[in-house]
């Protein structure tokens, strides 16, 4: 019965950290692929896809506001 019950546990423990050197090893080659020259960044991209998502809504929000300051300052020039 102990043997028995060994053998699972050590196997269930195998699997699992072939597992995660699998996945790790995955993220590692999609990150050196990706043809982006900072490789940190990419990394963290990969990790936490929320962040990127966040990153085009703020660039968005930045390029609208450029857009209305642009549009404000030539108004304010057209009318001297």
């Amino acid at each position: 019965m102990e043997n028995s019950t060994a053998f699972w546990g050590a196997l269930f423990f195998i699997l699992l950290v072939a597992g995660a050197n699998f996945m790790m090893y995955a993220i590692v080659r999609g990150v050196t692929r990706s043809g982006n020259k900072n490789f940190l960044e990419t990394l963290s991209n990969s990790l936490n896809p929320a962040a990127k998502k966040k990153d085009e809504s703020m660039q968005e929000l930045r390029q609208r506001i450029q857009e209305l300051e642009k549009g404000k300052k030539d108004k304010a020039g057209d009318s001297e």
